[in-house]
This record gives C-alpha cells, structure tokens and sequence, in this order.
C-alpha cells in the first residue's frame, strides 16, 4: 500500500516509501519488482507482446439478435429486432448493430460456438476449461503478475465503478471474476473501483481536515513528480523502492485515469446518451443494471485499451447481469432488452475498433465478446428467450487473427452447431496462442502440469490462425 502519512506526525522515509500488496499475497511491490527483474534476466517471457480484452457479456445474450439473426425462419424464430447488411457479402447482424454492421470486415463471428449449458456461470472465463481460475491469472502465472520494468499489473478486471462510481457494485453470484483456482491469490486480477485492490491496498492517510481536498492531494503528488525529476532519485531510496513509487505516481495511475484520453475520443466511446435512465421501464427489477451499463461500458472500453497499451497483458470487462431477457419480472423481452443493451454494445465495439485501427493496435490487442450460453430459438409467450447452452454468440477483433469471416455456421433455427463445433477449451487456446508462445511455454519448467496441459492440449479455432 501506499501511504501519505498526516504531515504533523513523524515518520521516517522509509515509512513514506511504503509501497505493499497491491493484492499480491502481502509481497511490497518494490520487492515484486526486485523478484522479476531477476526472473527477467533469467529467462526470457513466453510473450508474444499482445494482449486480450475479454469483454463478458453477463447474463447470456441471444445468437440469434446478434449475430444469427435467421431471417427468413418464421416468426418466434428469426431476430425480433429484423436484420442488417453488413460489409460482409451476404452476411446481416442483428438490427442493433448498425455500427458494427460497418466495420463487420474487421471481425470474426464465429456461429457455431456453444459454452456447453445453460446455466448461468461464467464459464468461458472462469470454468473448467481455465482450471476454475479467471483466464486472466493463468495468463499471469507463465507471463508474471507485474511487468518487471513498470509494475503495471498484466491481469485485470474492470466493473462499472472504474470508471463511474455512480454505478452500484459489481455483481457475481454466479461466479467470482477474481478466483484464481488452485494457482494461489498472488495470481489474482487487479481490480479498481468499487472496493477492488487499488482502494483496499493504497491508504492515504493526510491530514483530517483536508482529508477530501483532491486538489491538496493532486498538488502534493506534483511536488514528489517534481522532487524525482529535479534530483534524479530519493535519498536513501533503491532502484525498486524508486520505481515502486514512479509506478503509483506515473505510468500506471495514469493508465487508470480517463481525463488523461482526448475529450473527443471520450465521447466517441461515451453509451449513457444511447439509453437514458427516463427511457428503462423501471417495471424490471434489473432497472438499475440496464441504466449501468449504458453509463459504464464504452469507457471501460476505451479504460482496456489504455491499461493494454501501458502493459497489461489480460484485461477482463463486464457490466452487471443485464443480458437475462425472459421478458419476466427481472428482465425485459428480447425486443425491449436489446434496445437496453444492444445499442450500447453496437457503439462502445465499434468506437474501441474505429479507435485501435487509427492508433495501429489492430495486431497488438485481441478483443473477445461472448456471454456464458445462448437464447433459445424460439421466443417464449410473453416475447422473450430463455437460457439456451446449444449455442452462444461470439465476436472477436483484432490480435494479429484473421478477420473479416464468419466461422462455422448453425442450424436453420439458430438452436445447434450444423459445422464444426466449437467450445470453451477452443477459445481458450486461441487466446492463450495469441498472447504466449505455446513453444516456449511447453520448455518452462516448475509450471503445475495441470496449468500445462490446459495451455498447450485444446485446439484453436483454427480458421482463426
């Protein structure tokens, strides 16, 4: 933790340079940093220089409002919100995508991947296919938990209150995002916001009358940026406690700081105009969620792409449970729900590619969108569409794969693979095989051989590759 003790107590030097867990099993960052850089220099990274944003669509979305959308099957059956051409010969989306829809040349849809129930988990992210474990803190156990040279975390996990914290807490009673199964919690993701690591693990401590002024805090942490710059170093502080410091105060808190982005880039990734709270029928219980996530999802985005170009290596996102659309008293039918979240979806993916094409990112970050199943294919009498594990849509973008497809394709009622079928252990590989060089991987030695075989067994969804 880092601590600004009150002025008028005293402490030494060594109390204020203080830097602890940050969420890593009680190890100083300044020591973390100490222990990889000899790792470092030891033995090469099995990296590859890429990074993933895993985006959970949480509550299962529909394949078939997606991008399946099956027009010509009869009516119950093909997409409620009609069709959309797209840049892709032959192939429509759902009608809520119509900015996606334009950038279609850029992504993958795969149509014939299934999360193999139709239980509400988190399981292409955190399941059996991972070891139960967030595939994030796999990631960090061959690649490492901080990078050696900054110290930004290389797993992370960002909630609605990264970046607003108006929004209410994170919700997962059908899964923990932060589990790390059997690897230990050093491997845990680093979440900020809403109580996550950043808030438990840095304590300000200053003085109590001035205790909310931000602009004395702000003004202080200027006067130590300005007290390295002018001398070089603190005295009697090592590389590592130095560097522990830089990174609290530099490159990484400012990766977590959207003021630092481009106002019109801000707003080019903004979703609260797209679905204003007055416009939600508060008759559903998921009310404040629909409202949430269209606050929250583009700038946690446009949050991912920051945190991956100052390092990170996994970046999970998710807003609350919102894709649940029976039409019961939780959630709205298919056709009122997609408007809540279809619309916003459309926007913050379309502005974080129209955004990572224009910064050359398009080969350095791999975006992943899918929930833990599918809708059923058939609307139920009161206009909704109930848990499906048959099949589930997926969308990915970018990480040096092949775009510009559809992979696979399903049955006449979007209900069942009716190609090759793909599952959670597929994605899993293809994401490990964008960020780890498996060969590497598999001549590391000291790793668990369940981790392993996890990593290197399951096949890509090879016409990604």
């Amino acid at each position: 933790m880092l601590r600004f003790y009150d002025s008028r107590s005293a402490v030494s030097r060594r109390d204020f340079l203080q830097i602890g867990s940050l969420g890593l099993g009680g190890i100083s960052l300044s020591n973390l940093l100490q222990i990889q850089a000899a790792f470092a220099t030891a033995a090469a990274r099995p990296l590859t220089g890429k990074s993933v944003i895993f985006l959970f669509l949480h509550g299962g979305p529909s394949q078939t409002e997606t991008f399946d959308p099956k027009i010509e099957a009869p009516a119950g059956v093909r997409s409620v919100t009609g069709e959309i051409d797209t840049r892709l010969p032959g192939i429509t989306f759902g009608g809520t995508f119509p900015r996606l829809a334009s950038v279609a040349h850029k992504l993958a849809i795969v149509r014939s991947f299934r999360t193999g129930d139709a239980n509400h988990d988190i399981k292409p992210i955190v399941g059996r296919a991972t070891l139960g474990a967030n595939m994030g803190s796999l990631f960090a156990r061959i690649a490492g938990t901080n990078d050696p040279e900054t110290g930004m975390p290389l797993n992370a996990a960002i909630f609605p209150r990264a970046v607003d914290d108006s929004t209410g807490p994170a919700v997962d009673q059908f899964g923990k995002f932060d589990s790390t199964g059997t690897l230990g919690s050093a491997y845990a993701p680093f979440i900020p916001g809403g109580g996550g690591s950043l808030q438990k693990d840095m304590e300000l401590k200053l003085d109590p009358t001035r205790i909310d002024d931000r602009k004395t805090l702000l003004s202080n942490l200027d006067r130590i940026r300005r007290d390295l710059d002018a001398k070089g170093a603190l005295p009697g502080a090592d590389r590592f406690q130095e560097q522990a410091l830089q990174t609290i105060l530099g490159g990484v808190a400012q990766a977590f700081d959207l003021s630092h982005e481009d106002a019109k880039t801000i707003a080019r990734y903004d979703t609260a105009p797209l679905v204003r709270p007055d416009q939600i029928s508060q008759a559903w219980k998921n009310y404040p969620r629909y409202v949430d996530n269209a606050k929250s999802l583009g700038k946690l985005l446009l949050l991912a792409r920051r945190l991956c170009e100052a390092g990170c290596g996994f970046v999970t996102v998710t807003t609350n449970f919102v894709w649940d659309m029976h039409a019961d008293q939780n959630n709205a039918g298919v056709e009122e729900g997609m408007q809540y979240m279809g619309l916003p979806l459309d926007h913050a993916v379309s502005a974080f590619i129209e955004d990572c094409e224009a910064r050359g990112l398009r080969d350095k970050i791999l975006l992943v969108a899918t929930g833990e199943m599918g809708r059923t294919p058939k609307v139920n009498a009161k206009g909704g569409r109930d848990h499906w594990g048959g099949l589930a849509p997926l969308l990915l973008y970018g990480g040096g794969l092949k775009m510009g497809q559809v992979v696979g394709y399903s049955t006449r009622d979007a209900g069942e693979p009716a190609s090759e079928p793909y599952a959670n252990e597929n994605l899993f590989a293809t994401i490990m095989q964008t960020v780890l060089d498996i060969g590497q991987v598999r001549l590391m030695t000291g790793l668990p051989q369940d981790l392993l075989r996890a990593i290197t067994t399951p096949e890509p969804i090879k016409p990604l590759l």
